[in-house]
């Protein structure tokens, strides 16, 4: 059996980087996880080929070597994947999907042969078994939830080594908060399950093995679910799997009760941590309990941040406009916040109702519920009618996005991170596209972006006050390039 992998295109959004990645000269930021395990799950006798149309296009070759093709995405995906859907029936494929965007919305896609949704440890086999007989039915659910334990290995050699930013790798599945707005509940559960630390070290290797030297996300919804089992088995397996080992660093998304534990924000810098994600979402204490995020509640989020930087993570925040709890002064609060913490990467979104969570229940019920989600936090776009006024929203909205990455603005926010931040010991070795990028910045950045003297003072700044830190504010300075293009998009 030919099976085609094929991603679908993900459009310029906040997450894409796409201005970024054209300094480093990189197509994507990081290979399809979902659809590279999958792939470790299908026949051994099958031949395989990875279509990623973030890297490279579907040509009339591929579609004709196939038998199959098996599709994987997410909301932010929709509109390409209904594309690819369309041309590989047009050339007598046989269309297999999964993946989170499937999930929430069977109903959208006819033209899908065999739908594997849920996750693909569970789905996937009963599929295969059918499918070999000839058997095989339009659709496979279940409600159990996968032991991650028996999730192999990606199929990294599936993937080019040079076109990709970053890596990524997944410890756990599930989070045991209840935030009305996540769909992550809906989709994995509130209880955390894992891999073994022994199966991540073998992830690892494999990419190391490979020639990846770089940055590895894991993509867990919440890191620190169950702290003794972070403390007591993922981070000793990575401080002494990276003995002897160069290159590797590593970012995963956590929540703010991090702070409190200065023993855990040590082990994860040797672990190699260097970056965390840690939804805010509001300042306001009302919106908290509103949505249910009652373990940000009563806390002083600006110290918060401040340990967690000193400790030596960079932290990158998310945040939400248009609570129902929410007044016009939301809007300035959040842009001072937001600059006196020194978060270089800072996604702002106004609020939306996924399918299947408790706020899209809740909003549908009151009649509130204007539209799809489009799957992009940072688009200046919500499927619901807000309580302040949809033209009050996304006014105040772009006024934060233009003011926190003008340039000035930005660049005074990282000189702020950096009188914080207190980065690892340990010495990363440059690779070659590391100094081209570099070079690249000085001419984008530097000399053609209006951006220019800012940059160059920040980079002078962080010279003589922050040496050791200047790698980070290299690639702070990239990544704010393609945050400042993005908001000017949506300030059109």
């Amino acid at each position: 059996m030919n099976a085609l992998l094929i991603y679908p295109e993900i459009p310029e959004t906040f997450w894409s980087f796409r201005h970024a990645l054209k300094l480093i000269r990189k197509k994507a930021s990081s290979p399809p996880l979902g659809l590279l395990t999958v792939a470790a799950m299908l026949p051994s006798d099958w031949q395989l080929r990875l279509v990623d149309l973030n890297v490279s296009e579907l040509t009339d070759d591929d579609l004709s070597w196939a038998e199959c093709a098996l599709l994987s995405g997410m909301t932010i995906q929709r509109e390409s994947a209904h594309r690819v859907v369309a041309r590989c029936k047009a050339a007598g494929l046989t269309v297999i999907a999964g993946g989170p965007l499937f999930t929430t919305e069977p109903e959208s896609f006819d033209g899908v042969d065999h739908l594997v949704l849920n996750e693909a440890e569970v789905t996937l086999p009963a599929f295969l078994a059918d499918f070999a007989r000839g058997e095989a039915k339009r659709m496979y659910r279940s409600d159990e939830r996968a032991d991650l334990r028996r999730t192999p290995v990606p199929r990294w050699d599936l993937v080019t080594v040079g076109h990709y930013a970053s890596r990524s790798i997944q410890f756990s599945r599930g989070c045991p908060n209840d935030c009305d707005f996540c769909s992550v509940t809906e989709l994995f559960g509130r209880r955390w399950r894992t891999k073994t630390a022994d199966g991540i070290i073998a992830e690892l290797d494999g990419l190391y093995d490979l020639g990846w030297r770089g940055t590895v996300t894991f993509v867990d919804d919440n890191l620190i679910g169950n702290r003794r089992r972070l403390r007591d088995e993922l981070l000793p397996a990575l401080i002494a799997w990276r003995r002897g080992k160069w290159g590797m660093s590593f970012s995963t998304q956590v929540t703010i009760e991090i702070a409190d534990d200065p023993e855990l924000l040590g082990l994860m810098v040797r672990a190699g941590f260097d970056t965390v994600f840690v939804g805010i979402e509001t300042l306001n204490d009302a919106g908290l309990a509103e949505c249910g995020k009652t373990h940000n509640r009563h806390r002083d989020l600006l110290d918060d941040v401040r340990r967690i930087q000193r400790a030596g993570l960079q932290v990158q925040g998310g945040f939400i406009v248009g609570f129902d709890s929410d007044t016009p002064s939301v809007f300035q609060n959040l842009t001072d916040f937001i600059q006196r913490s020194g978060i270089a990467t800072a996604m702002v979104g106004m609020l939306q109702a996924p399918v299947g969570t408790d706020l899209y229940s809740r909003l549908a019920g009151e009649g509130r519920i204007r539209s799809q989600v489009s799957g992009d936090n940072v688009d200046g776009s919500t499927n619901i009618v807000p309580a302040m006024g949809l033209d009050s929203l996304q006014s105040g909205y772009r006024r934060v996005l233009r003011e926190i990455y003008a340039p000035r603005n930005y660049y005074k926010r990282l000189r702020a991170f950096m009188r914080v931040y207190r980065p690892s010991p340990s010495k990363p070795r440059l690779m070659r596209w590391h100094v081209s990028a570099f070079f690249r910045s000085l001419l984008y950045l530097g000399i053609v972006e209006k951006e220019r003297s800012q940059y160059a003072g920040f980079l002078l700044w962080t010279l003589f006050r922050r040496p050791r830190a200047l790698p980070t504010a290299v690639v702070l300075a990239i990544s704010g390039y393609h945050f400042r293009k993005c908001s000017e998009l949506l300030a059109l």
